[in-house]
């Protein structure tokens, strides 16, 4: 993890090399305090030197001011660094984000996801940043001091540096409860970011049902495990910081009567033994600044542990021999194909047809049967399990992802659009249309007059997810988008399942206008909508019991797509045994 953490400074490696410059002057010029404070009290002083004493103090001065230049460029630049490597972690982790499957997203909750991307990663750029300089400056200082320290006299150095192993054990002893506590504590707050961003966008629906207690007490719940998990951290981290912080205070008794007798006994004079007492801080002052180091190591590296773990998940990745998917016919082939979302739960089993090239296929049925499954396996949303799936005669196992997703436009009943203005969601999958063209794809969806009806036109904004468009406007924007697109295979998932008659009139003849030459999968419950379907398949307990056209499948006697169909129209009882056959 250490390797993969350093491989980030290698991009700025000029400008951390310069803070690190910087950061080793700050120790140097650090020392020179005791050095000029041990010549005053024992040469310029006694020695009534006025103006050397004059002369000593504005270097000290002098010094200071640099130093000043020098920490001003340390935090300042030292920071900068921290900021373009988190930066860059989290332009990685977003990448690897669009490339992880479907699965992922499936077992892992937004709010989460986003908590690694901002409070982990600034976690990560702290450390970044604070960790060199600290360990350079405070181990520099440390060094040096002790160096300088038994030039005054050997015996106290050592017997003050002597409490430095006690510290070191309280560090080891305290620094894995720590850990773990942090990481429960990072977990308990991605836990109340999922639990508000759930909350948020679901504000509508709450405020529908009434549920402000419901969506308190869920809240309620992460937020106490961030409390009682703070609890645990803070209480790891308050034995580290009192055992760490006595075992200072020692240092000062063993200084204090250590240092009485040496000067008792005349083993050393009063200016050493003021320069040793004014120099010492120069030793444990790092010493503690280390130690505390420590707390803003944990968060760092738990921080970085949890950018791994996303990062180490496998992305989609097209086979070694995948081959782009060009001169699309639009020929659909389920051969033998077997899928389950969890090993104990069967979707499909043995599922074989065939979508010839233009024609439009129809899949009903009951929820739960595998529709759904059937359209976003042919997109390679979820992998099958068994069997394979082709395009044109190649197996979509075989062709590149990208070519494959580009040749599919999908229309679900759940739109989703993206903030920004009417133009930049129509053309949200060709960045590079012309305006004729996006006028043309609106207008083929029949929203260009709406869009035309409003001030800003099509650069007026839809809000967050267009919560300023009504169901079917909303529809009729995706729609335009596909148009845009243009795939040469369609795939409709219940895209007109949620709006009212009249609206449903109006989004199927633009459904009607895309399905134009091109291979389309038509998922509805509306039996009345896909009557002019090339074909209807049923699709019931992972297989298709029946398929044929609406005329054939209606002449079957006792067949369940007639039964379906005629109890949409009559009291919407179903017989018996169809009954018997869905459940």
């Amino acid at each position: 993890m250490l390797r993969r953490f350093i491989s980030y400074y290698r991009p700025h490696v000029k400008l951390f090399a310069l803070d690190m410059f910087a950061s080793f002057l700050i120790s140097a010029l650090g020392m020179m305090y005791p050095i000029i404070t041990n010549r005053m009290l024992n040469d310029l002083i006694p020695n009534r030197e006025y103006k050397s004493i004059i002369f000593a103090g504005v270097l000290v001065l002098g010094l200071y001011i640099v130093r000043f230049f020098l920490r001003y460029f340390v935090q300042y630049f030292g920071h900068v660094v921290g900021v373009r490597m988190q930066a860059q972690m989290r332009n990685e982790l977003f990448s690897h984000l669009q490339k992880l499957p479907y699965s992922y997203y499936d077992t892992n909750e937004t709010g989460k996801i986003m908590s690694r991307l901002t409070n982990d990663l600034f976690e990560v750029s702290e450390l970044a940043h604070h960790g060199p300089e600290n360990l350079l400056i405070s181990g520099i200082m440390v060094v040096w001091s002790f160096l300088y320290l038994m030039t005054i006299d050997v015996y106290l150095t050592l017997i003050v540096f002597a409490a430095v192993p006690f510290l070191v054990v309280v560090t080891l002893l305290s620094r894995k409860k720590m850990r773990a506590a942090f990481s429960e504590r990072r977990a308990a707050t991605a836990e109340i970011n999922a639990a508000t961003e759930s909350s948020i966008s679901g504000i509508r629906v709450t405020k529908a049902f009434v549920a402000r207690e419901e969506e308190k007490r869920k809240f309620s719940k992460g937020n106490d495990h961030f409390v009682a998990s703070s609890h645990a951290a803070y209480r790891a981290m308050a034995m580290f910081f009192s055992s760490t912080s006595f075992i200072t205070d020692v240092f000062n008794v063993v200084l204090l009567i250590a240092g009485g007798i040496f000067l008792y006994n005349g083993s050393i004079n009063f200016g050493e033994y003021s320069t040793f007492i004014v120099s010492v801080n120069l030793f444990i002052s790092p010493v503690m600044t280390l130690v505390n180091f420590s707390e803003q190591f944990q968060n760092g590296a738990t921080g970085f542990r949890r950018f791994l773990e996303v990062m180490d998940t496998p992305p989609e990745e097209d086979a070694p021999d995948a081959v782009p998917l060009t001169n699309v016919r639009g020929e659909i082939v389920f051969s033998h194909v077997d899928f389950s979302y969890e090993e104990s739960n069967e979707v499909l089993r043995d599922l074989s047809f065939t979508v010839g090239v233009g024609e439009k296929l129809a899949l009903v049925g009951p929820s739960g049967g595998g529709k759904t499954t059937v359209c976003h396996l042919i997109p390679r949303f979820y992998r099958p399990t068994g069997g394979e799936i082709l395009i044109d005669g190649t197996p979509i196992s075989r062709l590149t992802t990208d070519s494959l997703r580009r040749s599919i436009g999908i229309v679900q009943q759940d739109v989703f659009l993206f903030s920004g203005s009417f133009r930049d969601n129509i053309r949200y999958g060709r960045p590079d249309a012309t305006e004729e063209e996006i006028v043309a794809a609106a207008k083929a969806a029949n929203i260009h007059d709406y869009i035309l009806s409003l001030e800003g036109g099509y650069d007026t904004e839809i809000g967050e997810r267009g919560v300023k468009l009504s169901g079917g406007q909303k529809q009729r924007l995706s729609i335009a988008r596909v148009f845009l697109k243009n795939p040469p295979i369609l795939i409709l998932d219940e895209a007109t399942s949620a709006l009212d008659n009249t609206t449903e009139m109006l989004i199927q003849r633009a459904l009607d206008r895309l399905c134009e030459g091109r291979t389309t999968i038509v998922v509805a419950h509306r039996l009345s909508t896909v009557k002019n379907a090339d074909r209807i398949a049923v699709v019931q307990k992972g297989g298709i019991s029946e398929i044929g056209t609406h005329e054939e499948l209606m002449k079957r006697d006792g067949g369940v797509y007639r039964s379906l169909y005629a109890a949409q129209f009559t009291d919407g009882t179903l017989p018996e045994f169809v009954e018997t056959a869905l459940s």
